[in-house]
């Protein structure tokens, strides 16, 4: 084999490690996007139980200073994440608003009683445990009823399990495909070596021997790999928070070295598997196997 025939084959070599390089990085980076949306799972929950409002009517007689040390002393319970006090004024211009200004002239006195809009804790958005916070909150005798729309909690929490279900199928899938991709790229990548390692099994050399050069070769490959899709990843990220900020609103970015660890974990794992696997493959094959 002369000079051009060698520099050729590097070239074919060099080749297949970029195009298997970035072949595997575009898989991981849909990993990350998989994983991101896992680990954050739990936060799109929270995050639309969250924006459910329970409005709590007070008596028409109760005064506003009244109504207000409720309000604080309401904020203090451990079911309450935060609560907005409306006035009788403010509530009169948000049904002027939705009513016509005029709505009002029907009345000897205004009817809008003072009330307090309510926000629970996540864990708390359910039937049931709606009707004990309800039982609590009308313990107090400036309560004349606590408003909120069972259908709509019942419906979103409905819709939510069945959005991780869907979710979590989705993500299984991503992993399964990732696996396949990486594996058949690691694959091509090694097989185009495989008279590298006949030619070392000729000369005596042992699988273990054999394997090493491989192995090390595929874990930088996956971290390196691994690498550009963080980036890539990072890049998605910033790209969404510029255009959707409200979605930041949802994923926590503190989770964010979760996902990175997933990321390199997948490229190391995959590639140093399916690297194992195919040269233990090719090892056994007979010489006149490797031309098919």
């Amino acid at each position: 084999m002369g000079k051009g025939d060698n520099k050729m084959m590097k070239r074919r070599l060099a080749n297949a490690y970029l195009s298997s390089l970035i072949s595997i990085s575009l898989v991981l980076l849909l990993v990350g996007v998989a994983s991101m949306l896992l680990v954050n799972a739990k936060g799109v929950s929270d995050y639309f139980k969250e924006n459910m409002q329970v409005s709590v009517l007070m008596k028409q007689n109760v005064k506003e200073d009244d109504a207000l040390a409720f309000c604080e002393s309401l904020g203090n319970e451990p079911f309450i994440k935060k609560t907005a006090f409306v006035s009788r004024e403010q509530g009169e211009k948000e049904l002027a608003r939705q009513l016509g200004d005029d709505f009002l002239e029907v009345f000897e006195t205004s009817p809008i009683p003072i009330s307090i809009d309510v926000t629970l804790m996540a864990e708390y958005v359910s039937s049931d445990s709606l009707n004990v916070v309800r039982d609590i909150i009308c313990t107090s005798p400036l309560v004349d009823e606590v408003n909120y729309q069972m259908s709509l909690v019942d419906a979103l929490n409905a819709n939510l399990s069945k959005i991780s279900t869907v979710l979590g199928v989705f993500i299984c899938l991503m992993l399964f495909i990732s696996f396949v991709l990486i594996n058949n790229t690691v694959r091509l990548n090694v097989f185009a070596r495989r008279f590298t390692i006949h030619t070392m099994k000729l000369v005596g050399a042992t699988r273990k021997f054999i394997r090493a050069p491989f192995l090390v070769q595929a874990a930088f490959q996956g971290i390196f790999a691994a690498f550009l899709a963080v980036i890539a990843l990072l890049g998605v990220m910033f790209f969404i928070r510029s255009e959707f900020v409200q979605l930041f609103e949802v994923f926590r970015m503190e989770l964010l070295l979760s996902v990175i660890g997933i990321v390199l974990a997948s490229g190391l794992v995959i590639c140093i598997t399916s690297t194992y696997f195919v040269v233990n493959k090719l090892i056994s094959l007979g010489k006149d196997e490797l031309y098919y």
